[in-house]
């Protein structure tokens, strides 16, 4: 999928890119399949804001998709690729021997018309979903099951696909995207295949008002606040901002840099061989 640029006539379509929705082949999504996406503004039942920088933004659409492809054995046929407004994939619309619609994430290369099955006797093809003891070794994969039968968790958005390594002792070595080793269930499910929309990482905005449009409010960074406001804040003139000791942290004082958020004896550990920066992971 190409991205389209714009003569840079004003500053921001300069720099800004849009995705081509060439690909798109149905404009409106099915009314059975979607439900109304209510917005917080980062506020909780109380009315007080608990996650900054949320606000406005154009009113969305959830997609109800099928990450469990729990219709095993039965062939669906692809009727249309479509545009999902909360995630960087595209959905297809499957409709079933039995006429009952799904909608599943479109991996690269998955045409309208195309059969795609799910279940342990599928063929290894572009998006089956198959159990990880079913699946080549090698072969691309997304939308990968961490519990049998609970739906996919991982490898889910635009480009991304993971492999599988080897198979032992009822696990499988599957190599996620971040290079991350992890060992997870052979009855685990999978699709085979990339996740489609493969140049959305190549999008640039151009502008803050695309940020907006998309629920995203400007937040100010906390050395230009007052110390009342920030603990980064105060200073004469820039004396925090370009150098010097200094611990960036939230509003509230936690580190924002540097700060270890994974418990280090989370009970997962254990199925984690390498981790995404390359290091074997050490057990306690």
């Amino acid at each position: 999928m190409p991205v389209k640029t714009f003569r840079p006539l004003t500053p921001s379509t300069r720099y800004a890119t849009v995705a081509d929705y060439r690909e798109i082949t149905k404009t409106k999504p099915e009314k059975r399949l979607v439900v109304t996406r209510k917005k917080t503004g980062g506020r909780n039942c109380y009315g007080r804001i608990t996650a900054r920088g949320i606000g406005r933004g154009h009113k969305q659409k959830i997609r109800l998709v099928d990450f469990k492809r729990s219709k095993r054995g039965v062939a669906a046929t692809v009727e249309a690729i479509e545009y999902d407004p909360i995630r960087s994939a595209r959905l297809a619309l499957v409709k079933y021997a039995d006429g009952e619609k799904r909608y599943i994430v479109a991996p690269n290369g998955l045409k309208v018309g195309a059969q795609v099955v799910s279940g342990p006797d599928a063929a290894p093809e572009v998006g089956n979903s198959l159990p990880l003891r079913s699946i080549p070794v090698g072969l691309p994969i997304h939308a990968i099951e961490l519990v049998p039968g609970r739906g996919a968790q991982l490898v889910r958005s635009a480009g991304g696909e993971a492999s599988v390594m080897s198979r032992d002792q009822g696990y499988a070595l599957v190599r996620l995207p971040s290079g991350e080793i992890r060992r997870i269930h052979e009855a685990c499910y999978a699709t085979i295949g990339q996740v489609g929309n493969l140049d959305h990482e190549n999008i640039v905005l151009g502008k803050a008002g695309r940020s907006c449009h998309r629920g995203r409010r400007p937040i100010t960074r906390g050395v230009a606040r007052n110390p009342i406001d920030h603990p980064n804040g105060g200073g004469a003139g820039k004396s925090k901002s370009g150098g010097g000791w200094q611990q960036l942290t939230s509003p509230w004082g936690l580190l924002a840099k540097g700060y270890k958020t994974r418990v280090r004896s989370k009970y997962s550990n254990r199925f984690i061989l390498v981790r995404r920066d390359g290091r074997p992971m050490k057990l306690k």
